[in-house]
């Protein structure tokens, strides 16, 4: 009996880029897409894949591309790099946690292009490759409780922008998805990630039924499932571990 062929992974061969893929929940998403088969480039401010550490080196090294992403001037970088890619990733934003009241004009500014303008302008350079090849996959991250409308009062500017990814997911998912082409989110609570102090750590922990952080590595395998499936086109995950924010009664 004559057996069929495997079918090629999604990712094997496909030209990726992973904005904030240096460190944390983005750093592990590259690697993951690395072992796929995916020839990674990512995007930051320092190579988390060095040549002696590249976790796939049978396959593809990562390429590293030095952006400083703060600054608008990186865009025309950042926008020629997302124009050729058939998997975008973006899991950066930057956090402010200032009141309303006490955010600046420049605090607005850097905050929404940070989280919300950067993802914009990848998103809107991938789309007419993706176009033409009828094929595309779209990863974006949003914030912890940002994948509805809601009021924040510690960090309402960055969550505002957050908030906007939300938005964008769905205006690519239900107007792209004819041409091949998905976009998914997540809306990630806690993280465990190198960029907490232990203080930090033990104070968020303490917050979440179960008294653990999310790990890193079970987010980018969230990301690596919606990725993967087109039937979850539109999807936005919150793995938050049921935690929801007690308010005085």
């Amino acid at each position: 009996m004559k057996q069929q062929a495997e079918t090629p992974p999604v990712f094997s061969g496909k030209r990726i880029l992973v904005i904030g893929g240096t460190g944390g929940i983005g750093a592990a998403l590259a690697k993951k897409l690395l072992d796929a088969g995916g020839k990674v480039s990512v995007i930051g401010r320092h190579n988390p894949f060095p040549a002696k550490d590249n976790p796939a080196p049978e396959r593809h090294a990562a390429v590293f591309l030095p952006l400083n992403l703060d600054d608008p001037a990186c865009l025309p970088d950042l926008t020629a790099a997302a124009a050729h890619t058939d998997v975008l990733c973006v899991v950066r934003g930057p956090f402010l946690q200032k009141p309303l009241h006490e955010t600046s004009g420049a605090e607005w500014m850097q905050t929404v292009f940070a989280n919300l303008a950067v993802p914009g302008a990848a998103v809107s350079a991938a789309l007419p490759g993706m176009r033409s090849r009828r094929w595309g996959r779209i990863l974006l991250f949003g914030g912890t409780r940002t994948e509805a409308v809601r009021g924040f009062a510690t960090n309402a500017a960055y969550a505002a922008a957050k908030t906007g990814i939300s938005s964008l997911v769905r205006s690519v998912a239900e107007n792209y998805a004819a041409e091949g082409i998905s976009c998914t989110g997540i809306c990630p609570g806690f993280t465990d990630t190198e960029y907490l102090t232990a203080e930090t750590r033990a104070q968020l922990a303490a917050k979440i039924p179960g008294g653990k952080l999310i790990p890193a590595e079970a987010a980018a395998s969230l990301g690596m499932r919606l990725l993967s499936d087109f039937c979850l086109n539109g999807c936005i995950l919150t793995p938050d571990c049921g935690w929801t924010p007690r308010t005085a009664g």
